[in-house]
């Protein structure tokens, strides 16, 4: 849909440090002050000060500071950065008129019985980035299987050379991977032409060095528990290939600096109940004929499952029961294992804020490409981040986006964004329906009742149903330990000062409404063959999942990103069971 009036502007943030709601374009600079204070000592945000308390707060630092035999110059200058910086007191910077920003997202129809809408919604961010280097994947009936997909986000860097390789062929690669275990999944005639090809560069003694991701030795009782390490290994042998091909440098224009891309990836598949199958026979003889496939011994009650990979900077982030659980791993110079790895590999971190580049070059440690400078590509690995999570109804949300959304706003930020604009939009629809006629009832935004609040199963944390983690299949193999994530990400470096969550403001304008003339057929609600703003549930929710996308790009833009923005949502099938507000 197209909204007639901008809504962005209407969205505020609360932040639970200073008890102040702030505004998008704020954000930026309330975070700032943030740090500021805490680097003059203030260990609380709501403290008041003026210039005589920061002036003596500023030499009270400073003469501690030059009594210690680690004095650093560096610290010194921070503190008068610091203090400028309060003492400065100018108003923040609205990076973009919100009222001007344009950017229709784009509605993708996927045939798969765990996702009720897809929208993708992207933005050039053009006041930084002078190219759109943002790719995404939708893939539907992937590898010729029903209610399997393939959904990606390729994030590039240097240009989108690789970036639009990557989008091309790794999907085909790791479709080639899973064949070779699972039969269900088969290539077609032109997909195969295009892995044939690829035949010179893979050669004998190229195969011998990735034989470790096929041939590693592993115990019955792990082989047992880890029902999905076959899909894991599959996604690093096609990452590694992946990686190969970009080696060769085709369309490549520079001669030193290749371009290179951090992505993220998930496979959706539905796991057959005993309601399709029907008898227990049925099931039990489909288990056995797929024995290798992702839906044998799943746990009862599961409707589907996403496995996911992560490489770099992109990220994916999972609602559920109103809770955000992030799927991904970070991997840049704010992560202290990646940090120790590449130092202890012989790289180079340098000396710049926040956290340093690798080689002076690159905050990712991970990514696919960046082949132009060996010196670089020692430390940058194509190793990804791998995960596979059970999905029900009490999953709501699926969150895919690029950097530029990621370096302004965390994950319990996006989170409390994206529970607020979309209920608002269906609370919006809802009232709609009512004024028109008080004798039609239609309600998509289901309460929290009592059996639902005492289910638990349902209230069960994620981690307790997390099938098969592992990290780096390439050095070791370990098992996931999912957490509900707590605010990092932009907030990192005053990580546990702020806690924001969305609100909505007294007077704030509804969401846009609806098109016009179409008929009503949705599940939860009763036809009615006349009358005007009538939408199919499909519709709904394809609007509904529009607006969230354009809301959050518009917000991170608001914020100050300096990126390309890509924002991919999935709405599940839970997402008509979140409480209101």
């Amino acid at each position: 849909i197209a909204p007639k009036n901008n809504e962005s502007k209407h969205i505020s943030l609360f932040c639970s440090a200073c008890k102040q709601t702030i505004y998008p374009y704020h954000l930026l600079h309330h975070k700032k002050t943030h740090k500021a204070l805490n680097l003059l000592g203030f260990d609380s945000p709501q403290t008041k000060t003026d210039s005589k308390i920061l002036l003596a707060q500023r030499q009270k630092l400073i003469s501690k500071l030059t009594k210690t035999p680690k004095y650093s110059e560096a610290h010194r200058q921070k503190i008068d950065y610091s203090l400028e910086f309060l003492l400065d007191n100018h108003t923040p910077i609205s990076y973009c008129d919100p009222a001007n920003i344009n950017n229709p997202s784009t509605l993708k129809k996927v045939n798969n019985a765990l996702i009720k809408a897809l929208s993708v919604c992207q933005d050039k961010n053009s006041t930084w980035q002078k190219d759109m280097e943002d790719i995404f994947i939708v893939l539907d009936n992937y590898g010729n299987r029903s209610d399997t997909c393939f959904l990606g986000l390729v994030d590039g860097f240097h240009g989108a050379t690789a970036a639009e390789t990557v989008a091309a062929e790794l999907p085909l690669l790791f479709l080639d991977q899973l064949a070779q275990t699972d039969s269900s999944y088969k290539t077609s005639k032109d997909e195969q032409l295009i892995l044939d090809s690829f035949a010179t560069v893979f050669k004998a003694d190229y195969k011998e060095k990735e034989s470790i991701f096929s041939d590693k030795p592993g115990s019955d009782e792990t082989s047992k528990t880890n029902t999905y390490e076959w899909i894991h290994k599959a996604y690093a042998k096609s990452f590694w290939r992946m990686d190969r091909l970009l080696q060769l440098g085709r369309n490549e224009v520079s001669k030193v600096r290749w371009s290179g891309c951090s992505v993220v990836t998930c496979l959706v598949e539905r796991i057959p109940s005993e309601e399709t199958h029907g008898t227990e026979e049925e099931e039990k003889k489909h288990c056995e004929n797929n024995r290798h496939s992702p839906s044998a011994r799943t746990a009862k009650g599961v409707a589907g499952l996403l496995h996911i990979a992560n490489i770099g900077n992109t990220h994916a982030v999972l609602c559920k029961n109103g809770k955000n659980y992030c799927l991904s791993k970070e991997h840049s110079t704010s992560n202290v294992s990646e940090r120790k790895r590449i130092l202890q590999n012989g790289g180079n971190i340098s000396t710049n804020e926040p956290d340093g580049l690798v080689e002076g070059y690159l905050r990712t440690t991970r990514g696919l490409g960046h082949h132009g400078d060996p010196v670089v590509k020692r430390s940058v690995i194509p190793v990804p981040h791998t995960i596979s999570v059970p999905i029900d109804d009490t999953c709501q949300f699926l969150i895919l986006a690029s950097n530029g959304l990621w370096e302004v706003l965390d994950y319990n930020q996006v989170l409390a964004l994206t529970l607020t604009t979309f209920t608002d939009y269906l609370r919006t629809y809802e009232c709609v329906q009512q004024n028109e006629t008080s004798s039609y009832k239609c309600q998509h935004v289901m309460p929290l009742t009592e059996e639902n609040s005492n289910d638990l199963k349902a209230l069960n944390d994620l981690q307790d149903g997390i099938l098969y983690s592992n990290e780096d299949i390439f050095f070791t193999d370990l098992k996931g330990n999912l957490k509900p994530n707590k605010a990092k990400r932009s907030g990192e470096n005053y990580a546990g000062q702020e806690l924001l969550k969305t609100v909505s403001p007294a007077g704030s304008k509804s969401p846009p409404l609806f098109e016009e003339d179409t008929e009503m057929y949705s599940s939860n609600c009763k036809p009615k063959t006349a009358g005007r703003s009538r939408v199919t549930s499909e519709t709904l929710y394809n609007n509904a999942a529009s607006y969230v996308s354009e809301q959050l790009v518009k917000t991170a833009l608001a914020a100050g990103s300096r990126d390309n923005i890509t924002v991919l949502i999935v709405l599940l099938n839970g997402c008509d069971k979140i409480p209101k507000y």
